[in-house]
């Protein structure tokens, strides 16, 4: 076996070993089920979501929006030098520099977002009682205010929460999967342990909040395992597809609609982000200092990793 496939195999195995053991963890053990917590038990939960959301955050921004960012700009550029090599001497620098200046990638992560929260507010039109706060949840409302009359008002419903969660899976889905595909293309050990080794650095703690987040939107224990399963598969699978492309073998065209795609996903991933678990983790007043403090982190632990990654 050649040293360079070994090294990708080895790599494939290890990003579908440390995401299936990351996200699996929340799932398995009941330490981590929000329903039956206490006290300081609680408490430490709350901040570990809290911990997970800054985590989320800088995913969304310091990977998966720059990635996408940078990867259109390379693409348009591309495009707009063969446009001018085509038509040489006919080519107006004028329009091919307002192509390039316009803000392309911001526009596609919008589209992803609006997408997003097209199909949410259809899902509400169609179906007006997923929007219902359950009793239990009433109660717990209740309870939450008498405890803190100064709230800022009820917490979110969780009642879409398994839907966000979903496109939370998609996005990341998506992003895993041309992760995998860059590692795949590679073409030296050192380079594909290299990146492989800053894949499986974020990669990890951010399985974790998914399964986190799984099981505290309430999912039960066989979709969230199977959820977590077809997400490990992700990583694999691109870099599969990576070692069946020949190298240097690129259609025209295809850079650009992977950029877009991975666009769309950073805009999904932003919209479940900002609307969902930020939210829903910040709702309570309770110690928010603390809180701040648990997503800064999170979010600096993703600054950090973008460093290699």
């Amino acid at each position: 076996m050649e040293p360079l496939l070994g090294a990708k195999i080895g790599c494939l195995f290890a990003l579908l070993v440390l995401t299936l053991v990351c996200g699996l963890i929340p799932i398995c053990f009941k330490w981590f089920q929000t329903t039956t917590a206490t006290g300081c038990h609680r408490r430490v939960l709350s901040f570990l979501g809290c911990t997970s959301a800054g985590v989320f955050l800088g995913a969304g921004f310091m990977h998966m929006t720059a990635e996408a960012l940078e990867g259109i700009k390379s693409e348009i550029q591309n495009l707009v030098i063969q446009n001018r090599t085509k038509n040489e001497g006919h080519s107006d620098d004028d329009a091919d520099s307002a192509y390039m200046e316009y803000p392309y990638g911001e526009l596609i992560i919008s589209l992803g977002f609006f997408l997003v929260f097209l199909l949410e507010s259809l899902a509400l039109q169609c179906c007006p009682g997923t929007a219902e706060t359950p009793k239990v949840q009433e109660q717990e409302l209740g309870t939450a205010h008498e405890l803190a009359p100064h709230s800022h008002g009820p917490l979110p419903s969780p009642s879409r929460g398994p839907f966000r969660a979903l496109i939370l899976l998609l996005s990341l889905s998506f992003h895993s999967v041309f992760e995998g595909l860059a590692v795949g293309l590679q073409l030296t050990v050192a380079s594909t342990v290299q990146l492989c080794l800053a894949v499986l650095a974020h990669k990890g703690i951010v399985v974790f909040g998914v399964g986190l987040r799984l099981v505290q939107v309430g999912t039960k224990s066989l979709w969230a395992v199977l959820s977590i399963l077809s997400l490990a598969l992700m990583s694999p699978l691109g870099l599969a597809i990576g070692l069946a492309v020949p190298q240097g073998d690129s259609k025209a065209g295809q850079g650009l609609a992977q950029s877009v795609l991975e666009g769309m996903a950073a805009g999904t991933f932003l919209y479940v982000t900002f609307l969902e678990i930020l939210p829903r983790e910040l709702a309570s007043p309770e110690a928010p200092l603390a809180k701040w403090s648990c997503v800064a982190a999170g979010f600096a632990f993703m600054a950090v990793i973008a460093l290699w990654a």
